[in-house]
């Protein structure tokens, strides 16, 4: 049997070189060392169409794009996923390596962490489940979907084109039903336990650099911050009626029994609210609810929050309202009990990008649209999908591409700034430019285009829906 070595090289076959853009092997080369050859070969045609392509992201729309329709090896391609070995841990790792070096080189490094679900349906999706759905759900109506959830990991980061901070997913991990893990006689892991090998992994890779967790109340589990609080800083929603206590009086000499791990009772949050004695601060947050500036009344200190059979945890909470009367109260807590609530209220505003980045993905990149029916497969490609997300934008920051990149405005549309339909597009046009063009003598403003280019962008044209 033929053994292929993951060879330094960058420079992929002949056969290759002539359809995959040399700009794309130039911008990839940092992850030749994952595969071997034959497979990089695949995986530059691959991530060419899959940037190229607009509506459904399967394997068959990136090999037509690429001009491959006739291609009688289709099957390889399909294999990158359900057979290739590569390590999808390590490409992770080299992502959130190339981001920080490129936007974020130094100073503490701020992680969303959040779930979603990829809709799907078939007898061969099998770590499916029946899941609640957040987004058509409300707190009237609640709505059911079955589908994959993924955990997410996305570092939050500050882009030159925007003001606003993009979430850049890095790491995606596919949680199964628990349905699916009793079938296959495997200990079901909740979000939860998921959500600390995630944080814990990343810690591993960055361990010199202060890292911040952002999560929704989903995450506001006390094991699963006692778990970590000791590796990062964890923000997260805090329950108004959360059972709060003073720390534990020190232990005097020649004391009998255990050691309490927990002091005096606190009032709950629902009673500090209305408690004529509460000392409120007033703060501006640059961004709130809406991307809006907005005055916010706060009130802070620290606490253990404790629940039988649970580790003792200390937070800091930051009680918010709304001096408007708009918006319901809420609360908030932090690990770092030297944090300032202005900046705990801060890092968690940078989490909200991360729904619009999952947004950007099923619009721009096709998630949900994919049609793997492989265990192996379906674990790989939407991890890769919103992989991609994060490179695209890495490909926007480099030279030869941002001076495409820019807001797409209309008469009747003024758009402020760049979003990553923006960034799609200044990527893809430097992927269709096609070096030493013909341009003709007589009529400068005429360029002569390969046949094959021209049919694959009237193809694409055509085919759009």
């Amino acid at each position: 049997m033929t053994r292929h070595h993951r060879s330094p090289d960058p420079s992929p076959s002949s056969a290759t070189a002539a359809i995959v853009p040399p700009i794309l092997v130039a911008l990839m080369q940092a992850f030749r060392g994952f595969f071997t050859a034959p497979v990089w070969d695949h995986v530059l045609v691959l991530v060419a169409g899959m940037v190229l392509t607009p509506g459904k992201r399967t394997v068959s729309a990136a090999l037509r794009v690429m001009g491959l329709a006739q291609a009688g090896d289709f099957a390889l391609y399909h294999h990158v996923l359900s057979q290739a070995r590569w390590n999808s841990r390590a490409i992770a790792r080299k992502v959130l390596t190339l981001i920080l070096d490129r936007f974020l080189p130094g100073g503490p490094l701020v992680i969303g962490i959040d779930d979603t679900i990829e809709r799907r349906r078939g007898a061969k999706i099998a770590a499916r489940g029946i899941y609640g759905d957040p987004v058509r759900s409300s707190h009237s109506h609640f709505v059911k979907v079955g589908g994959l959830r993924w955990l997410s990991l996305m570092a939050m980061i500050p882009l030159p084109w925007t003001q606003r901070r993009w979430a850049l997913p890095f790491l995606t991990i596919l949680a199964p039903s628990q349905r699916h893990d009793e079938t296959k006689g495997r200990r079901h892991k909740t979000l939860a336990d998921w959500a600390r090998q995630g944080i814990l992994q990343v810690t591993r890779w960055l361990p010199n650099r202060l890292i911040i967790i952002v999560a929704d109340s989903s995450f506001a589990a006390i094991e699963l911050i006692a778990a970590v609080r000791r590796h990062v800083c964890f923000i997260t929603r805090l329950r108004l009626d959360a059972n709060l206590f003073e720390p534990p009086p020190p232990r005097r000499p020649g004391q009998r029994g255990r050691t309490p791990i927990r002091g005096r009772k606190l009032p709950k949050l629902t009673q500090v609210l209305v408690d004529p004695a509460t000392v409120w601060t007033t703060i501006i947050m640059a961004e709130w609810y809406g991307g809006e500036r907005c005055k916010l009344e706060v009130a802070s200190a620290t606490a253990i929050w404790y629940h039988s059979g649970m580790p003792p945890l200390p937070i800091r909470w930051v009680l918010v309202r709304d001096p408007a009367g708009i918006r319901k109260p809420q609360a908030f807590l932090c690990t770092d009990l030297t944090a300032t609530p202005a900046a705990i209220l801060g890092w968690f505003v940078y989490r909200w990008s991360m729904e619009t980045t999952f947004q950007e993905c099923r619009e721009h990149l096709g998630v949900e649209t994919q049609r793997q029916w492989s265990d192996l497969a379906i674990a790989r490609a939407t991890p890769a999908l919103l992989g991609l997300f994060s490179l695209i934008t890495l490909w926007a920051a480099e030279a030869k591409v941002a001076v495409f990149l820019h807001p797409r405005s209309a008469v009747w549309y003024t758009k402020q700034a760049a979003t990553f339909s923006d960034a799609i597009a200044a990527v893809r046009r430097v992927l269709w430019d096609v070096p030493n063009l013909s341009i003709s003598r007589k009529q400068p403003d005429i360029v002569k285009i390969p046949a094959a280019i021209l049919e694959r962008l009237i193809e694409v044209a055509c085919y759009t829906t």
